[in-house]
């Protein structure tokens, strides 16, 4: 109870490559799921609007953002899906991965705008108490909140596990721990209904707190991905794979970066000198074949090759004077 209690205050991650995985990605059944609970998460938040818009109330206003936000993950993997099953082209080489990167930033600023409005409304609640109306219905549509996700949560849970789909399994327990959120809008109904009515403000400070968290974590995720940032490990599990790889002799500069939710790295080798350069190659190919099985997600690396020199001698001379100072 305690993990699933601090994961209402801890936000899950939002990033893309979180929630995709081959099992789900290739699976017309996951796709399935996924769009049908953006459905069930969207009336959900449809009918808790509407249920604002009579009874004025700030904290299930906070939960509906909550809500909506976290339903608009599944955007980024709309686009992502649609648009990068198209072909890559002379103006376009790598494909068109990086509209994922793009949903990000609209999503950061729907997300923004969302904490924004939550805020200002709580506050303008705090400085200016009004009573809360109709809060047996607010008290309903609390419940429908929880229940909409835990919905989610069972199918998403269900599903993953059927298909093989880790990152599905984890979104559906994340979409669990978020219905513990509208559930905290029972206590502001129940506050007001007992007369206090700084109740439904101080729940609804307390969402837009957790929708803050979301946002931070949100435009963390996405200012990584526009800088090109990987998780070291993946550096440490391709270097320790290439060393592992027979006749590799060294190794030299690793990079790699994220398009869309596949990784692509460009990789440094050093080899006899002796070999010829079928063999340099067939080499290369050997190496770029073991990163693609170590390191998840990775679908091409290009990989340099390097010979052994003598000392004092550096293969790379002529292009010395090229390297930044």
């Amino acid at each position: 109870m305690w993990h699933r209690v601090g994961h209402v205050v801890v936000p899950h991650s939002h990033e893309t490559v979180d929630k995709v995985d081959a099992a789900m990605e290739t699976s017309r059944e996951g796709m399935r799921t996924l769009w049908l609970s953006l459905g069930v998460l969207g009336l959900t938040c449809a009918v808790q609007a509407v249920i604002v818009a009579v009874s004025g109330s700030v904290a299930l206003l906070g939960d509906t953002l909550h809500n909506g936000a976290d339903a608009l993950t599944a955007v980024p993997l709309g686009i992502a899906f649609v648009l990068g099953r198209r072909a890559a082209n002379r103006r376009y080489t790598y494909g068109y991965g990086r509209a994922e990167d793009l949903a990000g930033i609209a999503i950061v600023l729907t997300i923004a705008v969302s904490s924004f409005l939550a805020a200002y409304e709580a506050v303008d609640r705090l400085l200016h108490p009004r009573e809360v109306t109709h809060v047996g219905v607010v008290a309903l549509a609390a419940v429908a909140g929880f229940a909409g996700n835990e919905w989610v949560a069972r199918l998403r849970i269900r599903t993953g596990r059927r298909i093989g789909s880790a990152a599905l399994v984890a979104d559906g327990l994340h979409a669990r721990t978020d219905g513990f959120t509208s559930l905290a809008v029972l206590l502001g109904a129940g506050g007001a209904a007992l007369g206090w009515r700084l109740a439904d403000p101080l729940i609804g400070l307390l969402i837009t707190a957790a929708l803050l968290m979301v946002l931070r974590d949100a435009a963390r995720e996405v200012y990584r991905r526009l800088m090109d940032s990987v998780d070291p490990a993946l550096l440490d599990t391709a270097e320790r794979t290439l060393r592992a790889v027979d006749g590799v002799r060294g190794i030299g500069q690793v990079r790699m970066r994220w398009i869309g939710h596949s990784l692509r790295a460009e990789a440094e080798i050093v080899v006899d000198s002796t070999l010829t350069v079928v063999q340099a190659h067939a080499l290369a190919v050997a190496a770029e074949h073991a990163l693609i099985h170590a390191v998840p997600r990775l679908t091409a690396a290009t990989v340099h090759t390097d010979h052994t020199a003598a000392a004092g001698t550096d293969p790379h001379a002529a292009l010395a004077h090229h390297s930044a100072a």
